[in-house]
């Protein structure tokens, strides 16, 4: 008899315990940034609205303005992990080309760190705009990178099998803030 693939979704961290996660983030992020000339950068989809939220608590701990916010559309995967493009496609912004780069310090944002190719093309692009402080953040680290690049500030680290789907649910992508991990497993 064939074995046959079934999902079971483990939901692993709540929005109480996520908002904890990204205070802690941001203290990272208040030690990395400097208060003058520092700008957030949110890989879209759900890169952008974790930005929104880390800016939002680096300003309560900071008492300092909203960092600016930038988003950047990349993509090569898709939510189930199929890859859609080869090379990973990054739209640029272009505000991001009208600022000067190389005075500021830069933090970007994403929600899972996978295999890389993300946040290694985003820091290639902002070097080709002349950034020279670039950091990494990413709620989730999988631990699986296969490209020369690592998040600077991680909020949650997991290890998970690598047919395991990890899911960050953020709105207004979705209704509840929260990461789930869809499992395979196998059943006769």
């Amino acid at each position: 008899m064939p074995i046959t693939p079934v999902g079971q979704r483990v939901r692993l961290y709540e929005n109480d315990e996520l908002d904890s996660v990204l205070q802690a983030m941001a203290r990272q992020a208040a030690a990395l940034l400097p208060p003058a000339h520092a700008v957030l950068i949110g890989i879209q989809r759900r890169g952008e609205p974790l930005a929104q939220r880390l800016q939002q608590h680096l300003s309560r701990q900071t008492g300092l303005p909203d960092l600016p916010l930038y988003p950047l559309k990349v993509k090569r995967y898709a939510d189930d992990l199929k890859v859609l493009h080869t090379r990973t496609q990054l739209t640029e912004n272009p505000l991001l080309g009208a600022l000067d780069l190389s005075n500021s310090t830069l933090l970007v944002v994403d929600d899972v760190l996978f295999e890389g190719h993300s946040l290694l093309r985003t820091c290639a692009y902002l070097a080709q705009l002349g950034a020279r402080r670039v950091y990494t953040a990413v709620l989730v680290d999988r631990h699986v990178c296969q490209q020369p690049i690592h998040a600077d500030i991680v909020g949650v680290h997991l290890q998970v099998a690598a047919t395991d789907i990890v899911e960050c649910n953020v709105p207004p992508y979705e209704s509840a803030f929260c990461i789930e991990v869809l499992r395979h497993g196998a059943a006769n």
